[in-house]
């Protein structure tokens, strides 16, 4: 009587899931760098368009 012994995948099935997880998070930020990619472009054509232009910092050279 011979008992056939299963392989263990348990290492395989992290190594899957950690592929997976960085796969999401890389398409995630991805998608997120387009988004804002032409807000950067249009403040730089015209710095008007931010919206810190008001703020303490950027008003006649003020200092927190």
């Amino acid at each position: 009587m011979s008992e056939v012994q299963e392989k263990d995948n348990f290492w395989l099935y992290i190594a899957l899931a950690v592929v997976v997880a960085v796969g999401a998070v890389l398409m995630v930020k991805n998608a997120e760098h387009e988004k804002y990619a032409t807000a950067a472009k249009n403040i730089a054509a015209d710095s008007s368009n931010s919206a810190y232009r008001n703020d303490v910092l950027h008003n006649g050279g003020n200092t927190k």
